[in-house]
């Protein structure tokens, strides 16, 4: 009832239709407060877009535009932590960051490359932005009420924000590392040529924690095409693994521009258009990819001159910029704060201490970001949402426009989709053995996910394919593709295991190799052909192996485990031994013991060798497996970690045997909502967890990322057959009847019907709809 009675009001503040030349757009609501826009033109759609998103989530986006403004320092203090993408940073760094990275007349230069439909739909947000602030002023939800840091949106903010969406997974992941950058003092020496031994393990948890390696973001997407499928059409479940808080949240939306557009499905809130969906012809999903957004520069310092590099033996001299930001000090009064930023030919100086990419007399290091000025985003989610089938779906990347993501796509006709292309520098094999930096540096390619080039040769910069609409990047007939009429799937390991049956060739190893470092993976292809032995694949079939909850690890290390439980050599891990023979090895709600084996695993997957099997790369699915309980030294480290897990689990006030919706609940509200699923380590295909790892404490469990939209889609004789899910509800403030509706849902597995066709949105509607006029 509050959404209907807020949504009555909000009408009553709208202009009232006209006659006139004047853009209209209404906005409906149907179950869980999903937003049905439907405008004239595409700026009064993205009009509609922004004035619905911000009903559900001004708060937020108020927030985020004073990251975009820099002014988090002078706002809520430089020491207090914001968010930077997916990074928690201090203000002071965000705003200085923002500060050096962000150029408006490049931005405004480069969107202006962008369509003139994509241009306009900028416009549309924005304003729509601000008539919503103009609708409701002085009526703002508690968390923002009469706050001054509340303003209206510009067109400029609005660019920055997308740049911030954009270089997440490149520059904006390390800027710290940018901002630290400082020169050696003068008179430095050079010191000794060897540079200083680096721990690899150390090098590779520093750029985890940046979300470089191993990033939280992920996902799961199957796509089944008529060989496998009981209708002979094409289906989809598409399973991101997101924030569940900040600018990485999902929206539920349905646009309609009558004659050009009919989409629907979910989209980042700060965009105009539908990221993971479907449409009368297709449906598709997307998944975190393992290509490389960045790659870095070795720099040769000219002796005596640390300013200085040499470029195929010439000196050139490094852009010194001072930027200055407002901060609030301790007495609450402004003042600037000032700091140099140092750039190259290869991109600004950056430095990671603890993977050895310092600045020293002789050495720094450049980045250089493909992502940075990628405007091309929308035009590409506007060509995802307008395909009629898969090979439209692959021609909507042609742009390079997807900045970090695979597509995995169906259609009606029963052909599915998997393609990586998203936006990756152009190096190739040849050109990473030619460019190689020194021993130390290139050893972070395979121990931290870092790609070092030789700063110090001309011929080191990125590829120039004419084929390529982006000079420098890998153009699309180099990425992989496949189209199948069986299945493909990805759950962020590479293209290289999409089907057991597909190959690819002539890939860049910076589009991914065959590593497989996911057990979501694993999972994926032991469960994908179990599903198939039993018969053709259905919705409903799809959602239930997807909510199984198996722990993929558990089934691989608990068997030899419990076999030798006889010689635990503690009380602690005899009585966990008790727990772990009691459970179902899934994590479900109703599971017992599942959180124990989860802060088990959570340190013993470290133990050095702690496999019986090592991996196979002839059987990535089988390997590695089993625990190495006949080696003295590995099964001490295992009971040590067993017992660990007990003592943690006990000091947290839980029951070693407690079902784990006892133990599993959100962060984003205390509101006693059990969740099952399990964390990205324990190879849950329903993955849930912390953005930034936390062992069990006595709050219990406390997720904050992970399954988000989740839909499975079809198509019958009518169009789209669609069952999807927003796990935490469409909307950020806890007011809101749809702050958490859908996360109980979730909790009971249920999987609402999705209204596409205009009489199931009137069947659902809730309240009156609003018209807006614009003006």
């Amino acid at each position: 009832m509050a959404s209907v009675l807020g949504l009555g009001l909000l009408a009553g503040c709208a202009s009232p239709p006209t006659s006139g030349t004047r853009a209209q757009v209404t906005i409906e609501r149907t179950t869980h407060g999903v937003a049905h826009v439907t405008a004239q033109d595409m700026e009064s759609l993205a009009y509609g877009v922004a004035y619905a998103y911000a009903q559900d989530n001004v708060c937020m986006v108020a927030d985020l535009l004073v990251t975009a403004r820099g002014m988090r320092s002078a706002t809520f203090g430089p020491r207090t932590i914001g968010l930077l993408g997916r990074r928690y940073l201090p203000n002071e760094q965000i705003d200085l960051f923002m500060a050096a990275h962000m150029d408006d007349a490049a931005l405004e230069r480069q969107w202006s490359k962008a369509s003139a439909e994509a241009q306009t739909m900028l416009r549309g947000y924005v304003a729509g932005y601000n008539r919503y602030l103009a609708d409701r002023k002085g009526q703002l939800p508690a968390a923002c009420a009469g706050k001054d840091w509340v303003q209206p949106m510009t067109l400029p903010e609005y660019r920055r924000l997308a740049e911030i969406t954009a270089v997440q997974a490149g520059i904006a992941a390390l800027a710290d590392g940018m901002v630290g950058a400082r020169p050696p003092a003068p008179g430095t020496a050079q010191g000794a040529l060897e540079a200083p031994a680096v721990d690899l393990a150390d090098a590779a948890d520093a750029l985890r924690e940046a979300g470089v390696l191993d990033s939280p973001l992920g996902s799961n997407a199957w796509a089944f095409g008529k060989d496998t499928t009981a209708n002979g059409s094409g289906m989809l479940l598409g399973n991101p693994h997101f924030p569940w808080s900040g600018p990485n949240r999902f929206y539920q939306l349905h646009l309609r521009v009558p004659g050009q557009l009919d989409v629907m499905g979910a989209g980042l809130g700060i965009y105009p258009v539908v990221s993971i969906g479907f449409n009368r012809d297709v449906a598709w999903s997307h998944t975190v990819s393992t290509g490389k957004r960045f790659t870095l520069y070795e720099l040769a310092l000219v002796p005596g001159d640390p300013l200085s590099y040499l470029v195929d033996g010439q000196p050139e001299k490094m852009t010194a910029r001072t930027v200055r930001v407002p901060v609030r000090g301790d007495d609450s009064r402004l003042q600037q704060r000032e700091h140099t930023v140092y750039s190259t030919r290869w991109g600004p100086v950056v430095v990671v201490p603890r993977a050895g990419l310092t600045w020293n007399a002789r050495t720094a290091y450049a980045l250089r970001d493909a992502n940075a000025g990628n405007t091309r985003t929308v035009d590409a989610a506007l060509a995802l949402a307008r395909a009629r089938n898969v090979e439209e779906l692959h021609r909507a990347h042609a742009g390079l426009g997807l900045p970090w993501v695979n597509t995995l796509g169906a259609d009606r006709s029963g052909r599915v989709l998997y393609t990586d292309t998203s936006v990756v520098p152009d190096v190739d094999a040849a050109q990473l053995e030619r460019c190689a930096p020194s021993a130390p540096a290139a050893a972070l390619r395979r121990a931290a996910g870092l790609v070092v080039l030789n700063g110090a040769r001309a011929d080191c910069a990125w590829r120039q394919d004419s084929a390529s609409p982006v000079p420098g990047l890998i153009p699309q007939q180099r990425m992989p593709v496949a189209v199948r009429t069986d299945w493909v799937h990805n759950s962020n390991d590479s293209f290289f295991y999409t089907h057991p049956a597909q190959t690819f060739e002539g890939i860049s190893p910076l589009v991914g190799d065959a590593a497989l470092t996911r057990p979501r993976t694993r999972a994926g292809l032991a469960e994908i052909p179990e599903m198939l032995a039993r018969g053709k694949v259905t919705l409903s079939g799809m959602q239930d192996q997807l909510y199984q909850n198996r722990n993929f690890m558990a089934q691989v290390v608990v068997p030899d485990l419990l076999a030798a439980c006889a010689n635990a050599p503690t009380a602690e891990a005899r009585d966990a031994c008790a727990a772990l023979r009691g459970w179902d090895l899934r994590n479900n709600v109703e599971s017992r013991g599942a959180h124990l084996f989860r802060e088990f695993w959570r340190t013993a997957r470290n133990i050095p060798g702690v496999h019986r099997i090592p991996f196979d790369p002839k059987q990535p699915v089988a390997t590695p497996a089993g625990l190495k309980m006949d080696d003295a030294a590995t099964a001490t480290k295992v009971w040590e970690s067993l017992t660990n897990a007990v003592k943690a689990v006990r000091a947290a006030g839980f029951a070693l045997d407690a079902p784990l919706g006892s133990v599993q609940r959100p962060e984003i509200t205390e509101e006693a909502i059990a969740l099952h699923g399990g964390d990205e380590f324990e190879g849950v295909l329903n993955n849930i967890g912390r953005q930034e790892a936390a062992p069990i404490n006595a709050r219990g469990l406390r997720i904050d990322y992970g399954t988000s939209y989740v839909q499975t889609v079809t198509f019958d004789a009518r169009g789209p057959v669609a069952q999807a899910l927003l796990t935490y509800g469409q909307s950020t403030d806890p007011a809101s009847p749809h702050a958490n509706d859908q996360m109980r849902l979730f909790s009971r597995k249920q999987w609402p019907t999705l209204p596409f066709h205009a009489e199931d949105v009137a069947r659902e509607r809730i309240g009156q709809p609003l018209t807006l006029v614009r003006p």
